[in-house]
C-alpha cells in the first residue's frame, strides 16, 4: 500500500562520521576510540555521530558558550577547553542553586511525591549538611522547595520539554498517535495522547503530546477538536499521520461514532495516507480478559483482596501478595486499579497458588466459600489463569521498544498460531498448555472419581474462538500493510515480482548493491535505513519512514499507566489539568530538560 506513495523530495542523509568543523561549532572532538563525539565542556560521550544529535546536546546543555561568536574567540575557547580550563564559571552560585532546585523538583515528580514534600527534603539536606559539611550549609539559601515554587518549577520543566518536542516535530517525515483512555485520576477520566515521530534520518521520538479531560470533552466531536488543536500547536498536519493505536473501548472504536472513524474521515484527502489503526496494543490484558473471564472471576477475587487488606494483613502466607499489590498501586485500595492489576497473568497465577490458604482465610472471617465447591467455577479459574499467563507473555514481548512494528506484528501472528493450537488441544482434552486447568481437573478427579465429565471442552473452545476473532478484528489493518512490513524488515529477500511496479526498479537496484547488503548484515534496521540514500531510493526510504513511525510497543503507555497506579494518592490531590499533564510528561519522557534555558528563564523572570 505504501510502496506507491506520493513522491516528495527528501533530504540527503548526513554521513555517520565525525566532522572536524563540529569542534568549533559544537565544542566536541573525536574521541580516541573513534566512535561518537566527546564534549569538551562536560566530558560526556555523545554516542550517535549525526550532526542532529551533537547539536541537540550542545543546545540543551551548553548554549551559554554561544556568546563566543568571533572566530578568534571561538578558537581560543576550544583551546582552553582542550586544556581543561573553563574560560568563565558557566554558572554562578545562585544559578547552580536554581539548577539544583529544578533537579530536585523533577525528582519529586518522577517519584510521585506531593508538592509539600519539597520542604521535608530541604530539612533533610539541612540536617545532613549541618552535621557533615557545616561550612556548606549556606548553599541551601538559594534553593526554594516550597509547595508553590515546586509547582511552578514542574510547569517550567513541562514547557521546556514540550518546546523541545515541538522543535523536533517540525522535522517529522511521518508520525503516529496512541490514544489511551484508561487514565482514571480520582473521579475524572483522561485521554493520554502519545506521539511517535520519525525524522529525516529515521530517528524515532516517542513522547506525550497532550492529555485531555474527558469530563470536559465528553462528545467525540469535542475530543476530535482537542486532538487537532494539539497537533496544530505542535506544527503537525494530518497529511503526515500514518497510524493510530487505541484501546478497545466504544469511545475509541465504535463503528459509527468512535473517535477512530472521525479521525479517518478527517484524514481522507488526496494528500493524506490511509491511516492504519490497531486497537489491541494498549492494555492487552483488558482487551482479552473480558472475553476470557466468562464467570466474573476477577470481580470475585478483587473482593477477596480487599478482605485480605483490611482483615488479614498479619497473615504471613499473604505477605508476598500484599507486597506486590502495594508496589503496583500503593497502599490505598482502588477498585479500578485493583481489577487491572489482577488481570495481569502473573498476579492471577500467584493467587491461584494460594487458593487453599484463601479458602481457609475466608472461612475464618465468615465470608462465603461457595466458589470452592463449584467445579465449573474452579475450572474457569484455572483456564483464566492459563490464558492470561499466555497473554502476559505476549504483552511482555510487545513491551520491547525500538524493534519496529514489523517485529511486533510477527509476535501477534505467532500468538494467533498458538490460539489455533490451543483450540485443537482443548478439543482433544490435551491440557499440556493449560497447567493450572490441568491441576484443577486432577484435583476434581480425585474428589469426584465417579464423575467422568469434569470440564466442558466446548465452553473453552468457544472462548478461544472469541479471542481469535477479537485479535483478527483489532489487527486487521496491520495485515493490510503486510507486504510493506515484510519489505521493511527484509528488503534483500523480498521478491521484486511481488512488489508494486513502482518500487521494483529500486528494490532490484538495492538487492544488487553488495556494499548495502554488507551494511544490512552488520547494522540494525534503524541504522541501515538511516544511511540509505533518499535520492537513490526515495520510495523504499518513504516506506521505511512510515513503518518506523508506527508504534512498535506499548512501553510508553505502560510507563504512564504504571506511574498512575503507583501514585493514585498523590494524583488524587487537587491538581489542575496543566499540572497533571506536566507530571505525566516528566514521568514518561526520555528527553533531558534544558537546564541552562530553565535557569536563564528564571533569571529573566526574577531580575
Amino acid at each position: 500500500m505504501w510502496m506507491t506513495p506520493k513522491r516528495s523530495k527528501m533530504e540527503v542523509d548526513e554521513a555517520l562520521v565525525f566532522r572536524p568543523e563540529w569542534t568549533q561549532r559544537y565544542l566536541v572532538v573525536e574521541p580516541p576510540e573513534g566512535d561518537g563525539a566527546l564534549c569538551l565542556v562536560c566530558r560526556r560521550l555523545i554516542v550517535a555521530t549525526r550532526e542532529r544529535d551533537v547539536r541537540r546536546h550542545y543546545e540543551a546543555e551548553h548554549e551559554y558558550y554561544e556568546r563566543y561568536v568571533a572566530d578568534g574567540e571561538r578558537a581560543a575557547l576550544v583551546e582552553r577547553l582542550r586544556q581543561g580550563d573553563l574560560p568563565v564559571a558557566s554558572l554562578t552560585p545562585e544559578e547552580r542553586a536554581a539548577r539544583a532546585g529544578l533537579g530536585l523538583c523533577r525528582l519529586l515528580a518522577l517519584k510521585g511525591r506531593g508538592w509539600g514534600e519539597g520542604d521535608f527534603v530541604y530539612q533533610c539536606m539541612e540536617v545532613l549538611l549541618r552535621e557533615v559539611l557545616p561550612e556548606h550549609v549556606s548553599v541551601l539559601q538559594g534553593i526554594d522547595l516550597s509547595p508553590d515554587s515546586t509547582r511552578q518549577r514542574i510547569l517550567s520543566i513541562d514547557r521546556n520539554l514540550r518546546s523541545q518536542l515541538f522543535n523536533r516535530a517540525r522535522d517529522f517525515k511521518a508520525y503516529s498517535l496512541a490514544l489511551d483512555d484508561q487514565a482514571f485520576v480520582a473521579y475524572e477520566n483522561y485521554l493520554l495522547v502519545f506521539i511517535r515521530g520519525v525524522g529525516p534520518e529515521l530517528e524515532v521520538q516517542e513522547d506525550l503530546l497532550t492529555i485531555i479531560n474527558l469530563t470536559h470533552h465528553f462528545s467525540v466531536g469535542a475530543l476530535m477538536s482537542a486532538i487537532l488543536e494539539a497537533l496544530q500547536t505542535a506544527g503537525l498536519s494530518l497529511q503526515r499521520m500514518v497510524g493510530l493505536t487505541t484501546t478497545h473501548t466504544l469511545r475509541m472504536i465504535g463503528e459509527n461514532s468512535g473517535l477512530v472513524s472521525y479521525m479517518r474521515e478527517k484524514a481522507v484527502s488526496p494528500n493524506c495516507w490511509n491511516v492504519i489503526h490497531y486497537s489491541g496494543f494498549l492494555h492487552l490484558e483488558l482487551l482479552s480478559s473480558y472475553d476470557v473471564d466468562v464467570n466474573q472471576i476477577i470481580n470475585t477475587i478483587s473482593e477477596w483482596i480487599v478482605l485480605i487488606k483490611t482483615r488479614g494483613v498479619r497473615r504471613p502466607e499473604f505477605q508476598t501478595l500484599l507486597t506486590e499489590s502495594e508496589s503496583e498501586h500503593g497502599e490505598r485500595v482502588n477498585g479500578r486499579c485493583l481489577n487491572n492489576w489482577l488481570r495481569r497473568g502473573k498476579t492471577l497465577k500467584l493467587i491461584f497458588s494460594l487458593r487453599k490458604e484463601m479458602e481457609a482465610f475466608l472461612v475464618s472471617v465468615g465470608a462465603t466459600t461457595v466458589h470452592f465447591s463449584d467445579k465449573q467455577w474452579l475450572c474457569d479459574f484455572g483456564f483464566l489463569v492459563d490464558i492470561m499467563e499466555h497473554l502476559r507473555e505476549l504483552s511482555e514481548e510487545l513491551r520491547v521498544s525500538k524493534v519496529f512494528a514489523a517485529a511486533a506484528f510477527d509476535h501477534i501472528c505467532t500468538f494467533e498460531v498458538k490460539l489455533n493450537l490451543f483450540q485443537r488441544h482443548i478439543e482433544e482434552k490435551n491440557l499440556t498448555d493449560f497447567p493450572a486447568l490441568r491441576e484443577v481437573v486432577d484435583e476434581l478427579k480425585q474428589q469426584n472419581k465417579e464423575d467422568q465429565k469434569i470440564f466442558d471442552p466446548d465452553r473453552y473452545q468457544m472462548v478461544i474462538c472469541r479471542l481469535q476473532k477479537e485479535f483478527e478484528r483489532h489487527f486487521k489493518d496491520l495485515r493490510f500493510i503486510k507486504k510493506d512490513l515484510e519489505l521493511f524488515s527484509n528488503p534483500f529477500n523480498f521478491k521484486p515480482e511481488y512488489a508494486p511496479i513502482s518500487v521494483r526498479v529500486e528494490l532490484t537496484k538495492l538487492q544488487a548493491n553488495t556494499s548495502l547488503w554488507n551494511e544490512y548484515r552488520i547494522k540494525d534496521l534503524g541504522q541501515f535505513y538511516a544511511g540509505l540514500s533518499a535520492e537513490s531510493y526515495p520510495i523504499i526510504k518513504g516506506v521505511a519512514c512510515k513503518v518506523a513511525s508506527l508504534f512498535d510497543s506499548n512501553q510508553i503507555c505502560e510507563k504512564a499507566f504504571s506511574y498512575l497506579t503507583r501514585n493514585q494518592h498523590t494524583l488524587s490531590q487537587p491538581l489542575t489539568d496543566e499540572h497533571l499533564q506536566a507530571l505525566f510528561r516528566v514521568a514518561t519522557t526520555e528527553m533531558e530538560p534544558g537546564w541552562d534555558d530553565l535557569v536563564r528563564e528564571r533569571n529573566e523572570s526574577n531580575p
